[in-house]
């Protein structure tokens, strides 16, 4: 369900001082801030949250409308002509962002301070500024459910594990051919599960995998993390920012329901990407909302989450979140995978159709 947050101006000090498209009393510098910014976005509330602290900052009326990643670009894609948003607020995955469907869609723009990224995380695009890391590898075990099967909890480390009999149909799964975060997902495994990178073993483990969903396939990310949390289903296959808030969660309520793994043969962690549409009614406002979302300002409201920062030199403040010292961290090649999205998309569907026969 689509979600619309409307942050209000701090106060009528705030309004004064940044005072929409004017300028500065006595002087011929523009003013910074003022007026509205229109974000679409797929991000959690916890992420939205972080970008709301901007809008407080400059007194810019933020204005969300949450959807999933597809609904997002197919609303930018019919408004091309007459834009209504102004900045596409997560979604764009390496795929998404060399995309010939969606370059065009959004403006040419390098925030300030790219340079200082690690490498790996720059613009690589001219339109695409990365802000946080997400670990697209997450397995989210709901405990109770797990143990009335007659496993051990405690064994549970790997996707070799997701092969289980007891856990057929029991695995909540989104589907790689319309979710961003289940394409992640599937590429991680293509990269772990072979002899070598993306083999052709390693897809014949998905084959063995996508026969043990029993035809379940998920409808909308969030419904695979509530879901397991809930205990509709035993294991989640989903991605880290949402289960850790399931962990902050029930820290408080002081009861393990649910148990988040990174698989032991390797988790990757890609770079999540904003970009501003093209010809956004609000162009000042965007490209500064691009350079505060990397700024060391932007970067520690972001690390107040559960998303992991992309500048590495700011860490989580939650305790919660697993160092990656204890993770077997894996790095996935971007350009291989987006080449290949549309075929291996074909090939999940067409694996998973004749596993439903």
């Amino acid at each position: 369900m689509k979600k619309i947050f409307k942050l209000i101006m701090v106060s009528l000090l705030v309004c004064s001082l940044f005072a929409c498209g004017g300028k500065k009393e006595g002087g011929d510098e523009p003013t910074v801030g003022g007026g509205s910014l229109v974000i679409y976005s797929p991000n959690t509330d916890a992420l939205c949250a972080a970008a709301e602290v901007f809008g407080e900052k400059y007194g810019i009326d933020v204005q969300f409308i949450n959807a999933k990643t597809g609904e997002c670009l197919e609303r930018i894609a019919a408004e091309k002509d007459n834009p209504q948003g102004d900045v596409m607020y997560g979604g764009m995955n390496y795929a998404n962002s060399f995309n010939p469907d969606y370059v065009p869609l959004f403006e040419p723009y390098v925030a300030k301070g790219d340079d200082k990224l690690p490498e790996a995380y720059r613009n690589f695009n001219g339109i695409t500024t990365h802000y946080c890391l997400d670990g697209s590898a997450a397995l989210l075990v709901n405990v109770a459910e797990y143990e009335k099967l007659g496993l051990n909890i405690d064994d549970f480390d790997s996707y070799e594990d997701l092969l289980q009999p007891e856990l057929f149909g029991k695995i909540a799964m989104g589907d790689p051919a319309s979710s961003s975060s289940a394409w992640a997902e599937l590429t991680n495994m293509l990269l772990v599960k072979g002899d070598e990178p993306y083999d052709e073993k390693a897809w014949e483990w998905v084959n063995t995998f996508a026969k043990n969903l029993n035809g379940v396939i998920i409808d909308g990310s969030s419904a695979i993390y509530k879901g397991t949390y809930e205990g509709e289903y035993v294991v989640g296959v989903s991605y880290e920012d949402p289960c850790v808030g399931l962990l902050v969660d029930q820290a408080a309520a002081g009861k393990e329901t649910v148990r988040l793994v990174y698989p032991s043969e390797g988790a990757v962690w890609l770079p999540a990407g904003t970009a501003i549409i093209k010809n956004a009614p609000n162009m000042e406002n965007a490209k500064l909302f691009m350079d505060w979302l990397i700024s060391d300002e932007g970067q520690k409201e972001i690390a107040k989450t559960t998303a992991r920062p992309v500048n590495p030199n700011i860490a989580n403040t939650s305790e919660l979140m697993t160092p990656f010292s204890q993770i077997n961290v894996k790095y996935e090649n971007m350009e291989l995978c987006g080449s290949h999205k549309k075929e291996w998309q074909t090939r999940w569907t067409e694996m998973f159709n004749a596993s439903k026969q």
